[in-house]
Protein backbone atom coordinates (compact mmCIF):
# COMPACT_ATOMS: atom_id res chain seq x y z
CA UNK A 1 0.00 0.00 0.00
CA UNK A 2 1.06 3.65 -0.97
CA UNK A 3 0.71 6.65 0.52
CA UNK A 4 0.92 10.30 -0.87
CA UNK A 5 0.79 11.40 2.42
CA UNK A 6 4.15 11.06 4.38
CA UNK A 7 3.71 10.71 8.49
CA UNK A 8 6.23 14.21 8.42
CA UNK A 9 3.86 16.01 6.22
CA UNK A 10 2.26 18.60 8.80
CA UNK A 11 0.09 20.08 7.57
CA UNK A 12 -1.19 17.65 4.52
CA UNK A 13 -1.08 19.23 1.03
CA UNK A 14 -4.22 20.75 0.40
CA UNK A 15 -5.00 17.78 -1.83
CA UNK A 16 -4.53 15.18 0.80
CA UNK A 17 -6.56 17.28 3.45
CA UNK A 18 -9.48 17.95 1.01
CA UNK A 19 -9.71 14.60 0.53
CA UNK A 20 -9.74 13.74 4.46
CA UNK A 21 -12.68 16.21 4.37
CA UNK A 22 -14.58 14.34 1.98
CA UNK A 23 -14.61 11.65 3.61
CA UNK A 24 -16.24 13.48 6.61
CA UNK A 25 -18.31 14.89 5.15
CA UNK A 26 -20.03 12.40 2.46
CA UNK A 27 -19.87 9.37 4.75
CA UNK A 28 -23.44 8.11 5.39
CA UNK A 29 -24.98 5.10 7.19
CA UNK A 30 -25.82 3.46 4.65
CA UNK A 31 -29.13 1.15 4.78
CA UNK A 32 -30.63 0.26 1.39
CA UNK A 33 -28.54 0.68 -1.40
CA UNK A 34 -26.21 -2.14 -1.05
CA UNK A 35 -25.06 -4.60 -4.04
CA UNK A 36 -24.28 -7.95 -4.44
CA UNK A 37 -20.88 -7.15 -5.47
CA UNK A 38 -18.37 -9.33 -3.27
CA UNK A 39 -15.83 -6.54 -1.43
CA UNK A 40 -12.10 -7.08 -3.07
CA UNK A 41 -9.85 -8.97 0.40
CA UNK A 42 -7.40 -6.29 -0.72
CA UNK A 43 -9.95 -3.73 -0.05
CA UNK A 44 -11.21 -4.83 3.17
CA UNK A 45 -7.78 -5.36 4.63
CA UNK A 46 -7.77 -1.77 3.93
CA UNK A 47 -10.16 -0.60 5.63
CA UNK A 48 -9.56 -3.23 8.57
CA UNK A 49 -5.63 -1.86 9.09
CA UNK A 50 -7.37 1.63 9.46
CA UNK A 51 -9.65 0.53 11.93
CA UNK A 52 -6.48 -1.00 13.85
CA UNK A 53 -4.67 2.23 13.83
CA UNK A 54 -7.10 3.85 15.77
CA UNK A 55 -6.04 5.44 18.97
CA UNK A 56 -6.59 3.49 21.91
CA UNK A 57 -6.07 4.02 25.61
CA UNK A 58 -3.04 2.81 27.31
CA UNK A 59 -1.97 1.19 23.70
CA UNK A 60 -4.27 -2.04 24.81
CA UNK A 61 -5.67 -1.82 21.47
CA UNK A 62 -8.63 -3.72 22.47
CA UNK A 63 -10.84 -4.60 19.39
CA UNK A 64 -11.54 -7.71 17.22
CA UNK A 65 -13.13 -7.88 13.90
CA UNK A 66 -15.92 -10.32 13.51
CA UNK A 67 -16.69 -10.90 9.63
CA UNK A 68 -20.12 -12.46 9.83
CA UNK A 69 -20.12 -14.26 6.24
CA UNK A 70 -22.48 -17.14 6.66
CA UNK A 71 -26.13 -16.38 5.32
CA UNK A 72 -27.41 -19.06 7.74
CA UNK A 73 -25.51 -16.60 11.03
CA UNK A 74 -27.14 -13.36 9.01
CA UNK A 75 -30.34 -14.98 8.92
CA UNK A 76 -30.08 -15.30 12.64
CA UNK A 77 -28.98 -11.75 13.37
CA UNK A 78 -31.64 -10.08 11.10
CA UNK A 79 -34.06 -12.51 13.35
CA UNK A 80 -32.86 -10.59 16.40
CA UNK A 81 -33.01 -6.82 14.68
CA UNK A 82 -36.60 -7.44 13.47
CA UNK A 83 -37.83 -8.37 17.03
CA UNK A 84 -36.19 -5.79 18.71
CA UNK A 85 -37.08 -3.59 15.96
CA UNK A 86 -40.74 -4.28 16.49
CA UNK A 87 -39.91 -3.32 20.40
CA UNK A 88 -38.48 -0.58 19.73
CA UNK A 89 -41.41 1.11 17.22
CA UNK A 90 -43.97 0.03 19.92
CA UNK A 91 -41.70 3.18 22.17
CA UNK A 92 -43.01 5.67 19.62
CA UNK A 93 -46.14 6.95 19.39
CA UNK A 94 -48.65 9.07 16.71
CA UNK A 95 -47.06 10.03 13.85
CA UNK A 96 -43.20 9.66 15.00
CA UNK A 97 -44.29 5.60 14.66
CA UNK A 98 -45.94 5.98 11.60
CA UNK A 99 -42.38 8.04 10.39
CA UNK A 100 -40.24 4.80 12.26
CA UNK A 101 -42.23 2.77 10.29
CA UNK A 102 -41.19 3.92 7.18
CA UNK A 103 -37.48 3.62 7.79
CA UNK A 104 -35.48 0.78 6.63
CA UNK A 105 -32.63 0.55 9.31
CA UNK A 106 -30.25 -2.18 8.18
CA UNK A 107 -28.97 -3.74 5.41
CA UNK A 108 -28.04 -7.28 7.28
CA UNK A 109 -28.75 -9.30 4.55
CA UNK A 110 -28.96 -7.30 1.15
CA UNK A 111 -25.03 -6.48 2.13
CA UNK A 112 -22.39 -9.07 0.97
CA UNK A 113 -20.50 -8.84 4.50
CA UNK A 114 -21.58 -8.35 7.90
CA UNK A 115 -18.82 -7.53 10.61
CA UNK A 116 -19.25 -6.98 14.39
CA UNK A 117 -16.27 -5.35 15.77
CA UNK A 118 -16.06 -6.29 19.62
CA UNK A 119 -13.76 -4.42 23.14
CA UNK A 120 -11.98 -6.94 24.95
CA UNK A 121 -11.97 -5.12 28.28
CA UNK A 122 -9.28 -7.44 29.70
CA UNK A 123 -6.81 -7.58 26.85
CA UNK A 124 -3.66 -5.71 28.71
CA UNK A 125 -4.55 -6.90 32.17
CA UNK A 126 -6.78 -4.69 35.03
CA UNK A 127 -4.26 -1.75 34.93
CA UNK A 128 -4.56 0.14 31.96
CA UNK A 129 -2.50 3.36 31.42
CA UNK A 130 -5.25 6.25 31.32
CA UNK A 131 -7.91 4.06 31.98
CA UNK A 132 -7.37 4.54 35.63
CA UNK A 133 -9.87 6.77 36.38
CA UNK A 134 -12.11 6.68 33.18
CA UNK A 135 -13.01 2.88 32.85
CA UNK A 136 -14.97 3.33 29.67
CA UNK A 137 -12.13 4.69 28.05
CA UNK A 138 -11.36 0.85 26.17
CA UNK A 139 -14.85 1.16 24.69
CA UNK A 140 -14.58 5.15 23.83
CA UNK A 141 -11.46 3.17 21.82
CA UNK A 142 -13.30 0.79 19.69
CA UNK A 143 -15.77 3.57 19.08
CA UNK A 144 -12.74 5.47 17.29
CA UNK A 145 -11.70 1.79 15.56
CA UNK A 146 -15.34 2.13 14.08
CA UNK A 147 -15.14 5.47 12.80
CA UNK A 148 -11.48 4.93 11.15
CA UNK A 149 -13.03 2.10 9.25
CA UNK A 150 -16.37 3.87 8.33
CA UNK A 151 -14.20 6.27 7.07
CA UNK A 152 -11.62 4.81 5.24
CA UNK A 153 -14.75 2.54 3.60
CA UNK A 154 -15.88 6.05 2.37
CA UNK A 155 -12.71 6.71 0.39
CA UNK A 156 -13.02 3.58 -0.81
CA UNK A 157 -16.72 3.96 -2.80
CA UNK A 158 -17.87 1.01 0.45
CA UNK A 159 -20.98 1.99 2.26
CA UNK A 160 -21.53 1.27 5.65
CA UNK A 161 -24.21 1.53 8.17
CA UNK A 162 -24.36 0.53 11.83
CA UNK A 163 -26.68 -1.38 13.23
CA UNK A 164 -27.52 -0.91 16.99
CA UNK A 165 -31.27 -2.44 17.34
CA UNK A 166 -30.78 -5.50 19.01
CA UNK A 167 -30.64 -7.28 22.51
CA UNK A 168 -27.00 -7.45 23.04
CA UNK A 169 -26.82 -10.90 24.63
CA UNK A 170 -29.16 -12.62 22.37
CA UNK A 171 -26.54 -10.79 19.51
CA UNK A 172 -23.29 -12.72 21.57
CA UNK A 173 -25.27 -15.94 21.84
CA UNK A 174 -25.74 -16.22 17.96
CA UNK A 175 -22.46 -15.10 17.53
CA UNK A 176 -20.56 -16.85 20.05
CA UNK A 177 -19.13 -13.77 22.08
CA UNK A 178 -17.76 -14.38 25.03
CA UNK A 179 -19.65 -13.03 28.10
CA UNK A 180 -17.02 -10.44 29.04
CA UNK A 181 -16.54 -9.05 25.21
CA UNK A 182 -18.46 -6.31 24.55
CA UNK A 183 -19.53 -6.04 20.96
CA UNK A 184 -19.46 -2.56 19.74
CA UNK A 185 -20.63 -2.26 16.95
CA UNK A 186 -22.33 -4.16 14.00
CA UNK A 187 -21.86 -2.92 11.10
CA UNK A 188 -23.09 -3.51 7.09
CA UNK A 189 -20.43 -3.53 4.61
CA UNK A 190 -20.71 -3.24 0.79
CA UNK A 191 -20.93 -1.54 -2.72
CA UNK A 192 -23.62 1.08 -3.12
CA UNK A 193 -25.50 2.35 -5.65
CA UNK A 194 -25.72 5.85 -4.38
CA UNK A 195 -24.63 7.63 -1.51
CA UNK A 196 -27.46 9.83 -0.61
CA UNK A 197 -26.21 13.76 -0.11
CA UNK A 198 -27.83 14.14 3.20
CA UNK A 199 -28.29 11.30 6.15
CA UNK A 200 -31.40 9.39 6.01
CA UNK A 201 -32.95 10.77 9.04
CA UNK A 202 -31.94 14.33 8.24
CA UNK A 203 -33.74 14.07 4.59
CA UNK A 204 -36.92 12.21 6.58
CA UNK A 205 -37.29 15.34 8.90
CA UNK A 206 -36.26 12.84 11.94
CA UNK A 207 -34.05 15.49 13.30
CA UNK A 208 -32.51 18.80 11.95
CA UNK A 209 -28.09 19.22 11.64
CA UNK A 210 -27.83 21.12 14.72
CA UNK A 211 -25.91 24.32 13.83
CA UNK A 212 -21.88 23.82 15.59
CA UNK A 213 -21.84 27.20 16.35
CA UNK A 214 -24.11 26.70 18.73
CA UNK A 215 -22.61 23.85 20.37
CA UNK A 216 -19.45 25.61 20.97
CA UNK A 217 -18.99 26.78 24.65
CA UNK A 218 -16.03 28.70 26.26
CA UNK A 219 -14.30 28.34 29.18
CA UNK A 220 -17.33 27.01 31.31
CA UNK A 221 -20.20 24.87 30.53
CA UNK A 222 -23.39 26.86 28.67
CA UNK A 223 -21.29 29.84 28.51
CA UNK A 224 -21.40 30.50 24.77
CA UNK A 225 -18.86 32.55 22.52
CA UNK A 226 -19.47 36.48 21.67
CA UNK A 227 -21.38 36.48 18.47
CA UNK A 228 -18.14 38.54 16.85
CA UNK A 229 -15.91 35.84 17.89
CA UNK A 230 -13.77 35.00 15.13
CA UNK A 231 -14.38 31.34 15.49
CA UNK A 232 -18.13 31.57 15.53
CA UNK A 233 -17.31 33.55 12.49
CA UNK A 234 -15.43 31.04 10.92
CA UNK A 235 -17.95 28.23 11.98
CA UNK A 236 -21.09 29.88 10.38
CA UNK A 237 -19.03 30.75 7.16
CA UNK A 238 -18.10 26.81 6.62
CA UNK A 239 -21.69 25.91 7.86
CA UNK A 240 -22.72 28.27 5.00
CA UNK A 241 -20.50 26.87 2.47
CA UNK A 242 -21.41 23.52 3.55
CA UNK A 243 -24.86 24.10 2.88
CA UNK A 244 -24.19 25.48 -0.87
CA UNK A 245 -22.22 22.06 -1.32
CA UNK A 246 -18.75 24.54 -1.40
CA UNK A 247 -17.10 22.34 1.23
CA UNK A 248 -14.58 20.95 1.75
CA UNK A 249 -12.14 22.66 -0.77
Amino acid sequence: MTSSVSPADHPFAAAARDAVYQAIFSRRDVRGQFLPDAIEDEVLARILLAAHHAPSVGFMQPWNFLLVRSPAVRQQVHALFSQANEEARALFSGERRELYSRFKLEGILESPLNLCITCDRQRSGPLVLGRTHISSMDLYSCVCAVQNLWLAARAEGLGVGWVSIFDQQRLQTVLGIPEQIVPIAYLCLGKVSHFHEKPELEKAGWLPRLPADELVFIDQWQQGAAQDDPLIAALKQLQQAESEGRFPG
